[in-house]
């Protein structure tokens, strides 16, 4: 099993950072502005668009309020299939300490590089929704 792992530090609290990874808001601005997210739901089934044709739908599997997200992928491309997505956070000083991992990968292919990637781009999108308003959502990406 291969897992991708990313840290990123966000000069905002992790309260603001939490309220960005569980709302229907903060999710529109950082990952894609096409979705249907029940805000704070543990076992809720949130959906997310990135063109007509391709869904992802993920599982809330915890919650814990600033400090750990985690889904797990129910539908999307058969490699993200059973896959597990968490977002750790951690505060000092300020900012926030966010860890993010998908794991259970089957094995490491193209498309788990090229997720990879997408994963470091999520992150920077988050970073720049939470310390200036602004993310950079799938439908403004032109990378």
């Amino acid at each position: 099993m291969a897992n991708i792992e990313h840290l990123q530090i966000i000069n905002k609290p992790a309260a603001e950072v939490y309220e960005a990874l569980t709302t229907a808001k903060g999710l529109s601005n950082v990952w894609t502005n096409e979705l249907s997210v029940r805000d704070n739901e543990v076992n809720a089934v949130n959906n997310f668009h990135f063109g007509p044709d391709d869904i992802t739908k993920m599982q809330v599997i915890e919650l814990i309020p600033d400090t750990r997200v985690e889904w797990r992928c129910t539908e999307s491309d058969p490699e993200w299939v059973g896959t597990a997505i968490s977002f750790d956070i951690e505060e000092k000083k300020g900012k926030s300490y966010v860890t993010l991992r998908h794991m259970n990968w089957k094995s490491v292919t193209p498309f788990y590089r090229f997720c990879n990637y997408n994963w470091a781009m999520f992150l920077y999108s988050l970073k720049s929704y939470c310390e200036d308003g602004t993310g950079l959502p799938y439908q403004k990406r032109k990378f």
